[in-house]
């Protein structure tokens, strides 16, 4: 996993919590904590620091994630506008995540292995999100979704239909975006 997200979630996580946090959970899950943005970690670290913010946090790991990817829009807003600028609204901005959105991140971070998405409309014209990823990290794409939904003044309520957790190939989000 490339360094950028732990240095997202160390951010995250001392904004909203202090750095003594972020020590205690780098000390917990027995890592250094030196991560360059552009450096590769083993995805084992990101769940060791999920893992045990989870037992200090008494929630759930997928809490933990989905409240990391929510928590990362504004602070990826604040390091790449560029993401961000041409898109109105959050509907837009999701459907560019395989052809412009990613393909960026592979520039800015040679070597990162992004998720695969795939999409469609629901008979009500909902977006209908499907997520593939080795690392099956649905919840913090669920995260994600949730704060650019915020950050473009809207709601997302996500409907997760099918999940790689369970067995299925992906996971699948029903996705309402709403003012």
């Amino acid at each position: 996993m490339k360094g950028v997200i732990f240095n997202l979630l160390e951010q995250a996580v001392s904004t909203e919590f202090g750095a003594a946090t972020w020590d205690k959970l780098l000390d917990d899950a027995k890592l250094s904590g030196a991560y360059t943005s552009l450096g590769s970690y083993a995805d084992a670290e990101i769940i060791a620091l999920v893992d045990v913010a989870s037992r200090a946090l008494k929630l759930p790991p997928p809490d933990v994630l989905r409240w990391f990817g929510h928590r990362a829009m504004p602070l990826l807003f604040a390091r790449h506008p560029d993401f961000f600028s041409k898109h109105a609204a959050t509907r837009s901005f999701l459907l560019t995540l395989n052809d412009i959105i990613h393909p960026e991140v592979h520039k800015l971070y040679p070597g990162a292995i992004t998720p695969v998405f795939d999409f469609g409309v629901s008979e009500d014209g909902d977006l209908v999100i499907g997520y593939s990823s080795p690392r099956k990290l649905c919840a913090l794409a669920e995260g994600f979704i949730k704060g650019s939904a915020e950050h473009f003044h809207e709601q997302a309520d996500i409907e997760h239909q099918q999940c790689m957790h369970e067995g299925a190939v992906k996971c699948v989000f029903h996705v309402r975006i709403h003012r």
